[in-house]
């Protein structure tokens, strides 16, 4: 099985770049969303680690927020929680889709928490940083401090970039998008 990890900036587009492969897509922000929604162990450890921020279930993505925006401690408590019961979720992915020839991680700390193999292929997404801008500014939940954070955990796109094998230039056109994952697909196959 070959494995694909997408790297790139948030909001860069890595995750509609993921979806366009056409293969199985390991998507931790929508794993992350479940544990939210739908496991009350996640809830029960974030309420014993952070009482003051998670009172009732299912957790409120504002109250995560709260919690890293007040105090950065608590991003690293958070993550600690979430991305052990993430690495269980992607072992599960894998297991299930391992007769699959190509699978895609859109994981957006995949080098930062040593996630992936040294024989994965890395593709970084780059896109113009007003164009992010424009897509995170969007969003409903657009804060740019909260943003900030989460990037101060993450390596610098630069580095993210020199370890990846190939580069796609994201305009946000299916058909630039398509372009760029042919030429990638025929070289790894």
């Amino acid at each position: 099985m070959i494995r694909i990890g997408i790297l790139g900036d948030i909001g860069s587009g890595k995750s509609y770049v993921a979806k366009n492969f056409g293969y199985p897509v390991f998507n931790a922000d929508e794993e992350v969303a479940k544990l939210y929604k739908k496991d009350k162990k996640i809830f029960q450890k974030l309420k014993k680690r952070l009482p003051n921020y998670f009172g009732s279930f299912p957790i409120n993505k504002k109250d995560v927020s709260r919690a890293i925006l007040e105090n950065k401690i608590n991003l690293k408590k958070i993550i600690t929680i979430i991305h052990f019961e993430i690495r269980k979720k992607l072992l599960i992915f894998l297991r299930k889709n391992k007769s699959k020839k190509i699978v895609i991680l859109d994981i957006p700390l995949l080098l930062e928490n040593k996630i992936n193999n040294k024989n994965d292929i890395l593709i970084f997404v780059k896109t113009k940083k007003i164009e992010v801008l424009k897509r995170l500014k969007k969003r409903g939940n657009f804060n740019k401090k909260l943003i900030n954070k989460f990037k101060n955990i993450q390596f610098s796109l630069a580095y993210k970039k020199s370890k990846s094998q190939y580069v796609i230039k994201n305009d946000f056109t299916k058909k630039t998008v398509l372009r760029y994952i042919k030429n990638i697909l025929k070289k790894i196959q």
